[in-house]
């Protein structure tokens, strides 16, 4: 049954879909093909049991070949590409006897060869991706055996092993925690490769397993994991975990597992000295594994558009053939029917024979094969050194970008990487960019950078515009050193104090001692408190140094004291606040709350002071884009805690709607607060961020930031980075299930219409991850795409690395339009590989997106460069080195058809023989590698000036069909007029002294020099720029064939093979006959004269864009647009604090997580195990 499924689903797929789906390990390992839906039991400590069920073993790959697949993936690639296919059916008719004029290997040998070199660079880029797979598969990990752990690859990591994990490391596979070093089983990781969020998040072990902490307890372990089959939802978990019941009676108790207690590979465990994990999920089985795609195969839109141009004159050449057959069939009857009218007979009574007939069947064989003989004969009018030349183009064109200083990180000594070098022009088309936040846009480091105390505003750098012109001035912005003066002698110095405490004691962080360093390092779920921790005690010396189940030590000003922890009323995504009730060295009881301004500012006493000059200072740190938080304070007597905390102690035991009533509690003792002051911490971004967004905005790219951060985080950091601008209207979607997220969509969409016709003011689209699991739903996505297409800039939070590449399918499927993903870490990669191009930062979050992507930078800063210089020149430089080569080949290849009308159709060739395949090599090879390599319709300063420049190349301005058509055209009335003078002028063949003739060939080169001249002419015209190589190319190729003619025509005849012989003796017969010169000079000036009127007419009366910025380079004119920069600062700036006003802006990114019972189990003065 199960055999005949798999043979009924590989029937199924076309043979070669399925040499594509083939995989290496497919064929020379054993493993299950396909994930069902049956349950994995996987027995704890018995590798041997578990190796008889060939779970997927741990190595990886994300290469696009393998020695298998490799010659079978090409071909099939290479060979569905139209000029390939066309050169393999010309050399396959060149094999049938008697139908070529050529030699049988005239074609297959030049298309063998481009194959060759197309393989090579194959090979290599895709070696690039195997190497780094060989890197992560040969990491180093401990693998218990029994009794000791053993170092042992990531590779030969197995289902059912027990790892040993340090305090760094990143987990080899998906991993049940067993124990770690810290209490109860505790541990910190770090989850940004996987869901982008840089926050740490805490998986505990189940305590029945905690007290494994031992090689020897371990030896011990036993019992069976029942898993749920592979998966690629991050979030969720199911399984149970049997042990044997240790009362000596036997039978086992069944213990749940759940997302808690998994450690998913990718992510890197954080501040834990160690952890024992049991390996559930390994390898291509593994939920990150599950979340990525393979390396897909990737063509530009310029190679498609030209396979598709081979195919136009493909079609040309088999109506040129069939018309010359018909031309040869129609002389053929008409000399036979002559030939009847002189049958007679002679005196000596003998007949005269005529021609015998053919029968209509052989004729139309005859037809037929004359058909194939023109298609070989015209071969060349479709160029084969086209392909070679642009692969030698876009190769060189990517070294350039290797080696540009202006995209070279100094700082960690990286270049950009083009590791694609055929998707190069597709940086010059680009529409949507999708991008990841942390690593990519934003540095993944968080920075203290002001705070607001009893009034006062206070800065790492003070504004020097806002110089305080008093002690005690709201408006002006004080240094940290001041604050310290302040904290000595300003009237409200005990206010400055408390919130220095506050700062030191209110949060959920657990200090740890490096080893090494001694320093403190601050462990904890949100950044912003870390942070902030970090900041108090640095920069005031208020410092946290241990952690107690009970009470907290601190040093202030190098004075140690010690704070009892009473309550914790902890943060979630309702109260927007947290707070503690602490006792201190004083004995007096305290509360401190730090959170959103809004939630803060309702539940202060009437008394307070500084509300309004707090306000001020909140909305200028907001406006700036930092995270903002507000503290406050009050005291508490002891007989109100006490009643209080019956109150909370009750509410923390019940059973029934627990969290309810603890925020219930907390409400009762969060009132009558003083307000101490705010905070604001700077989530760097990296250098040039907002500039770079608002350059591609402005160049009409519109950017996606698809984010595994919490919503209100990324809306903070969209205005941070002018992503979000003040004048756009938001679009928020948070709905929780499927009908819904139609409705709201369904609603949106309607209202964003009738917005869009009422005002130009732009939207910006926010979306949950939950909502958008239905969104891309199928009778919802066509909505969705409608809506974001209609936004100026949309943010997807809190999405899986599953959901971005979704995402960007969705938009590929919808619309033509090139798009572009960039992001730094692994949950990037499907995203990166689902875009037309991928781009890679090598940030710190590893280098696994660099290496997969189609490009590497390594700041998001570079994009700018990469796509409005880079991607502009390759764009318009391959457009027009592909139009010329296909002008070229028309103009002279269709002189040789002309030709065959005057010859009787009977395929004798216009031009020497060696000459006509020099031609593509040798004459005409330099000038489209110059115009390919070097031309410039603009320089990178103009463009980078004007970034609207770049909308050209997603209009296809410089490749499309009209534009491909034109240069046929004028490859036809270029042919026409250069054979036609050539005829006409060299009608009457006496034009030699002496009663020489021409001939043939005489004539035939005259044609050829004056058709090269005139392809010459025409490179010239079309080059924007000339720089020493375009001098080389152009007036050189002229050189080389002046030099190659009396070479040839001298020597050639000399050689044992005697070749050119048909230009023996021509050189003075040609070089001394003025009318030579004469059709040389004026035929192809007479060509171009028309190309040249065209060009003036379209330059002075149907002028571009363009055209406008190469004339302010050619002068050199000076820019007199208005400067506009601070009055839209200033408009900004007022549309920012009207949103504040109507709807405060905070961010604090910690998890809603059980903080208070964890740091309950905590006691960093103990010393730990070892494990």
């Amino acid at each position: 049954m199960h055999r005949s499924i798999i043979k009924e689903k590989t029937e199924s797929k076309p043979f070669l879909q399925r040499v594509r789906d083939l995989q290496f390990r497919d064929i020379f390992r054993r493993q299950r093909s396909n994930i069902n839906d049956t349950p994995r039991i996987i027995h704890i400590n018995s590798p041997d049991v578990n190796a008889e069920q060939k779970f997927c073993g741990n190595s990886v790959s994300t290469a696009k070949y393998n020695l298998v697949t490799f010659l079978f993936k090409f071909l099939y690639e290479e060979f569905s590409k139209s000029a390939n296919l066309f050169f393999l059916f010309i050399s396959g008719i060149q094999q049938i006897p008697n139908i070529s004029p050529t030699s049988r290997y005239t074609t297959i040998l030049p298309l063998v060869i481009v194959l060759c070199i197309t393989a090579v660079k194959e090979a290599i880029e895709d070696y690039g991706v195997h190497r780094s797979d060989a890197e992560l598969n040969a990491r180093k990990c401990k693998i218990f055996d029994g009794s000791q752990f053993v170092e042992k690859r990531w590779r030969d990591v197995k289902v059912g092993d027990i790892c040993r994990i340090e305090n760094s490391g990143f987990f080899p596979a998906d991993l049940i925690i067993i124990s770690s070093s810290e209490p109860e089983g505790l541990c910190y990781i770090e989850t940004s490769n996987l869901d982008g969020e840089v926050n740490l998040k805490i998986k505990q072990a189940l305590p029945e397993t905690s007290k494994y902490i031992s090689p020897q307890q371990l030896s011990s372990f036993s019992g069976v994991v029942r898993s749920e089959p592979p998966n690629n939802r991050l979030y969720n978990y199911d399984g149970t975990m049997s042990l044997p019941i240790e009362d000596g009676v036997g039978g086992s108790k069944d213990l749940p597992l759940d997302p808690n207690t998994v450690l998913l590979r990718g992510a890197q465990l954080r501040n834990t000295s160690w952890i024992y994990g049991l390996v559930v999920f390994a390898g291509h089985e593994s939920k990150l594994m599950l979340n990525s795609s393979k390396k897909p195969s990737k063509a530009s839109n310029l190679t498609r558009i030209t396979n598709r141009n081979i195919l136009y004159l493909f079609a040309m050449l088999v109506i040129m053939s069939i018309l010359c057959s018909v031309g040869n069939l129609a002389i053929s009857v008409s000399t036979f029917s002559l030939s009847i009218c002189y049958v007679g007979l002679v005196s000596d009574g003998m007949s005269l024979m005529a021609y015998l007939p053919l029968p209509a069947t052989e004729r139309a064989r005859e037809f037929g094969y004359n058909i194939l003989t023109f298609m070989i004969l015209f071969n060349s009018f479709i160029p084969i050194s086209l392909m070679v030349s642009m692969e030698i183009v876009k190769f060189i064109q990517s070294t350039m970008i290797d080696n540009d200083l202006d995209i070279y990180y100094e700082k960690t000594d990286t270049p950009a990487v083009a590791r694609s070098s055929s998707l190069i022009e597709e940086l010059g088309q680009v529409e949507y960019v999708f991008s990841d936040k942390t690593g990519t846009l934003t540095c993944n480091e968080m920075e203290f950078q002001k705070c607001s105390i009893a009034g006062l505003s206070y800065a790492t750098t003070p504004d020097p515009d806002r110089r305080p012109e008093s002690e005690n001035d709201t408006h002006g912005e004080y240094s940290y050193k001041q604050l310290e003066e302040h904290l000595e002698n300003s009237v409200d110095k005990q206010t400055i104090h408390t919130f220095m405490e506050s700062l030191m004691t209110c949060h959920t962080v657990i200090p740890e001692t490096n080893e090494d360093t001694g320093a403190i390092v601050y462990q904890a779920s949100s950044p912003d408190e870390a942070a902030l921790v970090q900041g108090a005690s640095s920069v005031f010396a208020y410092h946290f140094y241990a952690r107690r189940p009970r009470s907290i030590n601190c040093t202030v000003k190098g004075v140690d004291q010690e704070f009892q922890i009473l309550n914790v009323c902890e943060f979630n995504s309702t109260r927007k606040r947290m707070s503690v009730v602490l006792r201190g060295p004083d004995g007096k009881i305290k509360l401190y709350c730090k959170g959103a301004d809004t939630v803060i500012l309702e539940r202060l006493g009437p008394n307070n002071r500084f509300v309004d000059a707090t306000l001020s200072h909140l909305e200028e740190f907001a406006s700036e884009g930092l995270r903002t938080l507000c503290f406050a304070m009050r005291d508490i007597s002891e007989d109100e805690y006490s009643r209080w905390s019956q109150f909370y102690d009750k509410a923390s035991t019940t059973l029934i709607n627990r969290a309810e009533e603890l925020d219930r509690a907390a409400e009762m003792i969060e009132k009558d607060m003083l307000l101490l002051g705010a905070t604001a911490i700077e989530d760097k971004l990296q250098d040039g961020v907002p500039d770079t967004i608002h350059t591609l905005q402005e160049a009409n790219i519109k950017v996606w930031v698809l984010t595994g951060d919490r919503q209100e985080t990324a809306i903070n950091i969209g205005y941070s980075c002018k992503l979000l601008t003040e004048e756009m209207e938001l679009i928020i979607c948070n709905e929780e299930d499927h009908e819904t997220t139609k409705a709201f969509l369904e609603s949106a969409l309607e209202n964003a219409k009738r917005h869009k016709e009422a005002t130009s003011e732009p939207l910006a689209f926010i979306i949950e991850g939950k909502a958008l699991t239905f969104a891309l739903e199928k009778d919802i996505e066509k909505i969705l795409f409608d809506l974001a297409v209609m936004c100026k800039a949309v943010i997807c939070c809190r999405v899986s690395p599953l959901q971005k590449a979704l995402v960007v399918k969705l938009v590929k499927k919808f619309s033509k339009s090139i798009l572009l993903a960039i992001g730094d870490g692994a949950n990037d990669v499907s995203m990166i590989q689902a875009a037309h191009v991928g781009v890679g930062i090598s940030g710190v979050e590893g280098l696994q997106a660099a290496r997969t992507a189609d490009f590497a930078i390594s700041q998001f800063r570079f994009l700018k460069k990469l796509l409005l210089v880079h991607g502009t020149w390759a764009y318009q430089r391959l457009s027009k080195m592909i139009f010329f080569y296909f002008y070229k080949n028309v103009a002279l290849y269709l002189t040789q058809f002309w030709y065959a009308i005057f010859n009787g159709f009977s395929g004798q060739t216009l031009y020497e023989s060696w000459t006509m395949s020099c031609f593509n090599v040798v004459f005409t090879f330099l000038p489209p590698m110059a115009i390919g390599l070097f031309d410039q319709f603009t320089s990178a300063r103009l463009l980078d000036k004007y970034p609207q420049m770049y909308m050209l190349g997603q209009r296809n301005e410089f490749f499309n069909q009209k534009r491909f058509w034109g240069w046929i055209l004028n490859a036809v009335y270029h042919s026409a007029l250069l054979f036609f003078l050539g005829m006409l002028g060299f009608a009457n063949d006496a034009v030699f002294v002496n009663g020489w003739a021409g001939g043939q060939w005489w004539v035939g080169t005259t044609i050829f020099s004056a058709t090269l001249a005139t392809i010459l002419w025409k490179a010239a015209l079309i080059s924007d720029i000339w720089t020493k190589y375009t001098f080389i190319a152009i007036p050189g190729s002229m050189v080389i064939w002046f030099i190659f003619l009396p070479l040839v025509a001298y020597v050639g005849p000399l050689l044992p093979s005697e070749l050119f012989l048909e230009y023996q003796g021509i050189v003075p017969h040609l070089f001394g006959n003025v009318n030579f010169w004469l059709f040389f000079l004026l035929v192809p000036l007479l060509c171009i004269l028309r190309d040249y009127v065209w060009k003036y007419y379209k330059r002075m009366y149907r002028t571009r864009s363009y055209h406008y910025i190469q004339e302010i380079q050619k002068f050199n004119l000076p820019d007199y647009r208005p400067r506009m920069d601070r009055f839209r600062q200033a408009v900004n700036k007022v549309r920012k604090i009207q949103r504040l006003k109507q709807s405060r802006g905070f961010a604090f990114a910690q998890n809603d997580n059980n903080q208070s019972k964890i740091i309950r189990m905590y006691d960093t003065t103990q010393q730990k195990p070892s494990g």
